[in-house]
């Protein structure tokens, strides 16, 4: 019994030894790869090997080889790091132009070795490339084509018909002809389209196309497909999306957790704007109604004290101050001139436009964005449920957002779209905990009887789910 018990002990240890000198890592990168977006992917290329706000972190174990607890403290909280003197993390620091890197103090050490995971296996390729985003076609587009069609398939019919027509008048007149009778000339062209018949077809084809038009202008009111309005900041998804790659869930992080996707408030703005100042399009002019909103100086780079009860001259004094003094800057003056007072007066006016209103008199507090998607009362929707669970990527609905300047609601958000979508979607349903009850589908999966499960087959189209 000791000998059987020695034996698999020495395989036990056999075992570790070779995966330890193989280098297997225990750590999970797919964990990673949800962490990575929820907190590292703002500041640091999803490729893992071009700078953004922050340094590419391709080969980051290696440059910290040896002293990986002081990297999962530098995660954590870099700022207490650089403080102990450590001469790589002070260099790194100073590298950035002493830009604060964001705390962590939450991520436990299997998170950070998660995220590791994900980011070496990124860069080294062994997870393969970026999911391709599955993005339709415009749906808009779509629809102008098929009524195209549709208008030349009538066209091309009534002439086939009418061809038809002078063919069998035609073979009518040889036969009475052959058969001595007298032979009846054949219709013409302006005596066809009075006719009776060609009236009656007539009027029940406007009666049948305007009653499809009725129900079709029904159908689609209160719909706002398209619809793009202007914000309060001239906010582009193409940079902070498309360029930046900044992941849609870091601003809209209700979408993975919560029924709402939520507009991201001005402190999750100021996670990178307290570093970015200047924007690449628009300068001081949209940035600085972030700081007017929030109430934080980029002059003395600090929040103002008791902001909400200052008097609007005042905030006028701290913002035209700021952007007269970038301004300066940028052109090399000591003294603003006569162009860059309009600019200061002018960029102020576009604050007072963008943050105060009719419900609004102070420039202080909460943008008020301009509501782009609206479901009806009676209509349901849990974008958790998508996000978290169904894995749909924001695409899917939102349509190419990252190459949006001004965002526009891309979909219908029809019952009929929705339906199609629940009924042609494929659910994620092997590895997914959420699916571990539906125990007929992974037997059948199993056995090789069925290769997919859709969301009609899981109740995706009764009624309940959506109207409650």
């Amino acid at each position: 019994m000791k000998r059987i018990w020695f034996t698999c002990l020495r395989q036990v240890l056999v075992l570790g030894f070779v995966l330890f000198i193989s280098g297997v890592s225990f750590a999970d990168a797919n964990l990673g790869k949800e962490l990575f977006k929820a907190n590292c992917a703002s500041c640091h290329n999803k490729n893992m090997k071009d700078d953004l706000t922050g340094p590419a972190l391709g080969g980051v174990q290696e440059r910290w080889a040896g002293r990986e607890k002081i990297l999962y403290s530098w995660i954590r909280n870099s700022q207490i790091v650089v403080a102990s003197g450590d001469a790589y993390s002070v260099g790194l620091y100073n590298k950035w132009n002493k830009s604060v890197m964001t705390n962590f103090p939450n991520l436990k050490d299997d998170d950070i070795a998660n995220i590791l995971e994900y980011i070496d296996g990124t860069y080294t390729g062994k997870l393969g490339g970026a999911p391709a985003v599955a993005a339709t076609a415009a749906v808009g587009a779509k629809e102008e084509e098929s009524n195209l069609i549709y208008w030349i398939l009538a066209g091309v019919l009534a002439l086939i018909a009418f061809v038809m027509m002078r063919i069998v008048q035609s073979l009518s007149a040889v036969a009475q002809a052959k058969a001595g009778e007298d032979v009846v000339e054949p219709q013409r062209f302006s005596d066809f389209i009075t006719s009776k018949s060609i009236a009656g077809m007539a009027i029940f084809a406007v009666v049948l196309l305007g009653g499809f038009t009725t129900i079709n202008n029904a159908v689609n009111m209160g719909r706002s497909q398209g619809y793009a309005p202007e914000q309060p900041i001239k906010f582009s998804h193409a940079i902070h999306s498309g360029l930046h790659k900044i992941d849609c869930q870091y601003c809209h992080d209700g979408a993975r957790r919560s029924k709402q996707s939520v507009i991201p408030a001005a402190n999750t703005c100021m996670n990178c704007h307290k570093a970015i100042k200047v924007g690449s399009k628009h300068g001081t002019a949209e940035i600085s109604k972030i700081y007017a909103s929030i109430g934080y100086d980029p002059v003395s780079d600090k929040y103002i004290q008791n902001y909400d009860q200052l008097p609007t001259s005042e905030v006028e004094k701290i913002y035209k101050n700021w952007i007269g003094a970038n301004y300066m800057k940028e052109a090399s003056l000591t003294a603003l001139d006569e162009k860059g007072k309009n600019v200061v007066e002018n960029q102020w006016k576009g604050m007072l436009t963008s943050l105060t209103g009719p419900e609004k008199e102070k420039v202080q507090g909460p943008i008020e964005w301009v509501r782009l998607h609206n479901l009806p009362d009676h209509v349901y929707f849990n974008h958790a449920q998508h996000v978290a669970v169904g894995k749909v990527e924001c695409q899917k609905c939102h349509g190419k957002v990252q190459e949006m300047e001004v965002v526009k609601q891309y979909s219908p958000l029809s019952m009929g779209w929705c339906i199609n979508c629940h009924r042609e979607t494929e659910v994620k349903f092997n590895e997914n905990g959420f699916y571990e009850n539906y125990k007929r589908y992974h037997e059948e999966f199993k056995s090789g009887k069925r290769d997919k499960v859709t969301v009609e087959e899981i109740g995706g189209l009764e009624c309940q789910k959506c109207h409650y």
